[in-house]
């Protein structure tokens, strides 16, 4: 299965350009709120009309500017699950789920396949039940049970975890990657937040004000976002402006200090970016002198602010997170970063 997107859309001073393509798995489209991901799965859906472009999926186009093809959505064979989930309230459970198989005419054929996806998410206990007298978990499934006995080409999902409380988020993630896995086929995953998406998606693109900034496998982008706005959207802290001195070797120009790299740094080079988890008191390289100036406590972690000796006063202050039993009982006079860790940006 496969999908090729490039479109463009206007809507008033925003255009969105999305350009991509998604084979089997789980495809993440990870970006802030506002910067073109949800239009992105409606334009695919049919919901919404790019300007021009082209859209295939499975080798059938489902939208083609210059000729001038654009199919309703009833017959894209998507199933897109909204942040809503878009229960009818006033069915059950169970009549909810038939709603994805009006073009079903076989009664026995329809009552297996509700019964089918009720067991499979877990839903046979409340096919009787309303929405509102189900669980919000219970809910997104019978929304997700809905979209899966239709047969869907694509799977998308926008946000889907967005309205849940932190544990039942986690719980339910577990429940998804499991389901998607057993699926099979070609899936897309809206989300602005960076563990779900690492979590969830084995390729993710970054989307920032319309565009994509990069489409990588889910942890080759973590470990080298590219540019100064991916490394920000993948939960990058520190983030310096940086000159190239060699092909490995560059100047953190916000911390006076030099840093060596196992990548190659590239003439265009503007940033350099260090996650904060990454120093370490006994790393033998890219070493430097720093000095405590502030602490946050959370739960399970310490945050460190420092400075260095050489560090522009107005420059941010450096985040060095600690899990609270490897803190050390004095703070180090210098910490070091291994060179894999050490990330040029454009």
């Amino acid at each position: 299965m496969s999908l090729i997107v490039d479109i463009e859309k206007r809507l008033g001073a925003f255009t969105l350009r999305a350009q991509f393509e998604a084979q089997d798995g789980v495809l993440g489209l990870l970006g802030a709120s506002g910067c073109g991901k949800s239009m992105t799965l409606k334009c695919i859906a049919g919901v919404e009309r790019p300007d021009s472009g082209h859209i295939e999926l499975d080798g059938v186009t489902l939208y083609d500017s210059r000729r001038r093809i654009c199919l309703p959505p009833q017959q894209r064979h998507v199933g897109y699950l909204f942040q809503s989930y878009a229960l009818f309230p006033n069915m059950t459970v169970r009549q909810n789920i038939l709603c994805g198989l009006r073009a079903e005419r076989d009664r026995a054929a329809r009552e297996r396949a509700v019964n089918e996806a009720a067991e499979m998410l877990q839903l046979t206990d409340v096919l009787g039940r309303r929405p509102a007298q189900i669980s919000g978990g219970q809910a997104q499934r019978a929304a997700l049970a809905r979209i899966l006995v239709s047969r869907p080409k694509l799977l998308m999902l926008d946000e889907p975890f967005s309205a849940l409380d932190s544990h039942l988020r986690v719980r339910l993630q577990w429940q998804m990657r499991e389901l998607l896995s057993q699926l099979g086929g070609t899936a897309l995953l809206v989300t602005h937040d960076r563990d779900e998406a690492y979590h969830l998606c084995g390729h993710i693109a970054v989307m920032d004000e319309g565009r994509l900034l990069a489409v990588k496998e889910t942890k080759a982008l973590f470990a080298d976002p590219g540019s100064v706005r991916a490394a920000q959207i993948t939960g990058c802290k520190n983030i310096s402006r940086a000159r190239r001195l060699g092909e490995h070797e560059l100047e953190a120009l916000d911390w006076g200090i030099r840093l060596v790299t196992d990548k190659f740094v590239p003439a265009d080079v503007t940033a350099v970016g260090i996650r904060a988890h990454y120093f370490n008191p006994r790393a033998p390289q890219n070493r430097f002198s720093v000095a405590c100036v502030g602490e946050l406590e959370e739960p399970f972690e310490w945050i460190m602010k420092m400075r260095t000796p050489g560090q522009p006063e107005a420059s941010e202050s450096i985040w060095w997170r600690i899990p609270k039993d490897k803190r050390p009982a004095v703070f180090p006079g210098e910490l070091g970063v291994a060179p894999v860790n050490v990330l040029p940006l454009v």
